[in-house]
């Protein structure tokens, strides 16, 4: 009651501050725990009527191709490259070749092979950039820091690596973590290209502008290519590949203001899985370690 001897409003949240207030509370506090840090786009009807010009056409678009690994598609390693990824009849087979393959010299500094982790028979396919320290150490692409936003942003469209599968544009460590050469990224990619011919993936994401300049032939950076569905030709009379590029999670730990633009991105690759009818599981938030999943919707 009021002091005028009028019930209070159900609707009316100065009625009772103070359980307003907890419930707020409540509610930030699962947010921080989930690994949210900032505010990066409201949702509603508002955002629902987003103009024109924001939204991702969906007409697939082709990029010109480009220079420089085109350029070396004669060149001694990537000819030696070529033939041996050709010979592969299944992936096992492919292992075995880049086991034995010397003519790739990052192969020379780099501790160990990192080809892929992941399912094989998945549906998706990931293409990164280039093993980093961690990577070098243990194998396997996208273990590090990088790795594990990675595995939360898959978590929040219902995927994780046991739906996707996932592999680099080069599979040696560079040196220092420099970026790859382009006779580095020529070699490489006849094992690239053939891990899509063989593993016949439905649709392809490229983690950074290196894995789509290296398959697409794009010359835009990746702030140009993300938010626009592409089709990668594997050729042999295949069906081209829808493709997507995506911020490679390390330059959203630098610029974490750009999660705005990569949760846009993953509503897209969500969208597209849906019309392709891949099935993921259901959205989960992961901690910041990454290892369990604490809600799901």
């Amino acid at each position: 009651m009021n002091g005028t001897g009028a019930a209070a409003s159900p609707r009316d949240p100065a009625a009772e501050p103070a359980a307003v207030r907890c419930a707020v509370a409540a509610w930030l506090d699962w947010l921080a725990a989930m690994g949210v840090d900032c505010c990066l786009e409201t949702v509603g009807a508002a955002s629902s009527a987003a103009s024109e010009a924001e939204r991702v056409e969906p007409a697939p678009a082709e990029p010109s191709r480009p220079s420089p690994i085109g350029r070396l598609a004669e060149a001694g390693p990537v000819v030696g490259a070529r033939e041996l990824a050709r010979s592969c009849r299944s992936l096992d087979e492919l292992i075995r070749a880049l086991e034995s393959f010397e003519l790739c010299p990052l192969k020379a500094t780099a501790t160990r092979l990192c080809l892929s982790d992941g399912n094989p028979a998945a549906r998706v396919m990931l293409v990164g950039e280039a093993p980093g320290v961690e990577e070098d150490r243990q194998g396997k692409p996208f273990v590090g820091p990088s790795g594990k936003l990675l595995d939360r942003m898959l978590a929040t469209i219902g995927l994780d690596r046991s739906r996707v599968y996932i592999t680099n544009t080069v599979f040696w460590r560079p040196p220092g973590n420099r970026a790859p050469t382009a006779l580095e990224l020529a070699t490489c990619l006849p094992f690239l290209e053939r891990q899509i011919e063989l593993l016949q993936p439905a649709v392809l994401v490229f983690v950074g502008g290196i894995a789509a300049k290296a398959l697409l032939g794009a010359s835009d950076g990746v702030t140009r290519l993300r938010g626009r569905r592409f089709r990668y030709e594997p050729g042999g009379g295949r069906p081209a590949i829808p493709a997507f590029v995506i911020f490679h999670p390390a330059y959203l730990l630098r610029q974490p203001m750009q999660k705005k633009l990569a949760w846009r991105d993953l509503l897209q690759l969500s969208e597209e899985l849906r019309r392709l009818g891949i099935e993921t599981g259901p959205p989960r938030f992961l901690p910041r370690g990454g290892a369990t999943a604490e809600h799901a919707s």
